[in-house]
């Protein structure tokens, strides 16, 4: 594992562990401390995120983007330094969908990103893990396999928690390109058009997308959900 821009994050937390156990003695303290630190981590480097010509995601978002990131990469359930953000809380007007590369700190690419047709119209508010259901799925997944399908190049998505999302694959959600998810369509209609409950991007740049996520890279879908926050295991 090698992290050029946090090569102390895990060994401080090592060493944070020690404290509190030899000279605090108190779990509490320990999990407070840690996540301090992280908090210290993780606005070091939103702040330092090259951006090229894009623009910045949301703090929040990209805060538990990262916690969760860093625990999967620890477990080695993502193998790739490559982090995907979609922020289901901005307007499908916007581009919402962010691929950074976590060794050098980079936003490589910024998209429109569609969301599924039952959880909701402008702006996703509904998720579900339910087969048939039309909607999107919130949480941490790790890019699987591409293939070719009825939409061209696609990407298989393994969801990877209990309960939120980990009927992806059963549900054939995937992400791919689409006519709908141009951006042309939103000066035609208000918004970007809806997919069945997979994260549609445009047809011009489906391919450069999957490519540089595909094979294990960490994808997050992101939604101040107060029903995700509260089953979710990756974020605090």
């Amino acid at each position: 594992m090698s992290y050029k821009f946090f090569p102390i994050l895990f060994s401080s937390f090592v060493s944070f562990t020690s404290l509190a156990t030899n000279k605090i003695g108190d779990p509490k303290v320990l999990a407070s401390t840690t996540r301090a630190s992280m908090e210290v981590k993780v606005k070091e480097l939103y702040g330092s995120l090259k951006l090229n010509s894009f623009t910045m995601p949301k703090l929040e978002a990209f805060s538990k983007a990262v916690e969760g990131y860093y625990q999967l990469k620890e477990r080695g359930v993502v193998q790739r330094d490559i982090l995907t953000i979609v922020d289901f809380s901005l307007s499908s007007t916007q581009k919402r969908l962010w691929v950074i590369d976590m060794v050098t700190n980079t936003v490589l690419l910024q998209s429109v990103v569609s969301h599924g047709r039952n959880s909701g119209e402008e702006f996703a508010t509904s998720f579900s893990n339910e087969s048939n259901s039309n909607k999107s799925s919130l949480g941490f997944y790790s890019t699987g396999e591409t293939y070719n399908g009825k939409h061209g190049l696609s990407l298989k998505l393994d969801g990877l928690e209990y309960g939120i999302n980990s009927n992806a694959r059963n549900r054939a959600v995937v992400m791919h390109g689409a006519d709908y998810a141009a951006e042309t369509i939103i000066k035609q209609q208000g918004r970007l058009g809806r997919s069945q409950g997979c994260p549609a991007v445009p047809f011009a740049i489906h391919k450069e997308i999957i490519n540089l996520i595909k094979n294990k890279s960490c994808l997050f879908i992101y939604h101040p959900s107060r029903t995700y926050e509260k089953q979710s295991k990756l974020i605090s």
